[in-house]
C-alpha cells in the first residue's frame, strides 16, 4: 500500500500546497483502477498523518516549507531525517507530521511504513488568503507529475 498525504492550510496561501496536490492526485486516481494507493488530506493534523500512514508500505508526505530558500524550491527528504520527538503538550495542534513519523514508528512498529519521503515546497507567502503563488504553483505541477509516475509504477 502506498499512502500519499497532503498537509497544510489552504486558507493561508502557499501553506495549502499539499492540499492542492492531493486534490489533483485524487482526480487522477479516480480515473485509474489502483486499489493499493490511498490519498489523504490531513490538513494541519499530525495525528491524522500517523493514523492514515499505519499499514502502508510506503508513504509520501507533501507540505509547504519556510526556510528562507527561493520560493518554489523543492526538497525531497527521507522521512527518517525529519522524524521528531513530540514535545509534551495538551494541544493536539502541536503534534505535527514530523512528530507523527516518530510516534508512528514507536507505536505501530512494523505496521508503520519504512519507506517515507517528504516533499517540501518552499512557500512565498503563508498570509491569510486563497491560492498559490506563481512559483509554488509551478513546483506543485512538477511534484504532481513526479508522484503520478510513482503511482503508476506502484499501481501496476
Amino acid at each position: 500500500m502506498l499512502s500519499i498525504i497532503g498537509c497544510g492550510n489552504p486558507n493561508r496561501k502557499d501553506d495549502g500546497v499539499g492540499i492542492v496536490i492531493i486534490n489533483s492526485l485524487q482526480e487522477y486516481l479516480s480515473k485509474k483502477n489502483y486499489t493499493n494507493i490511498n490519498l489523504f488530506d490531513a490538513g494541519t493534523s499530525g495525528m491524522d498523518v500517523m493514523f492514515k500512514a499505519k499499514g502502508s508500505k510506503s508513504l509520501i508526505i507533501i507540505d509547504a516549507n519556510l526556510s528562507n530558500s527561493k520560493p518554489g524550491s523543492l526538497f525531497i527528504v527521507p522521512g527518517e531525517e525529519l522524524s521528531n520527538i513530540p514535545e509534551p503538550s495538551y494541544n493536539l495542534h502541536d503534534f505535527r507530521w514530523d512528530n507523527a513519523i516518530y510516534a508512528g514508528k514507536k507505536i505501530y512498529a512494523n505496521k508503520f511504513p519504512k519507506d517515507i519521503s517528504v516533499y517540501l515546497i518552499e512557500a512565498e507567502s503563508v498570509e491569510l488568503g486563497i491560492g498559490l503563488s506563481h512559483e509554488v504553483n509551478k513546483t506543485a505541477s512538477s511534484v504532481i507529475a513526479k508522484i503520478k509516475k510513482k503511482m503508476d509504477l506502484y499501481g501496476n
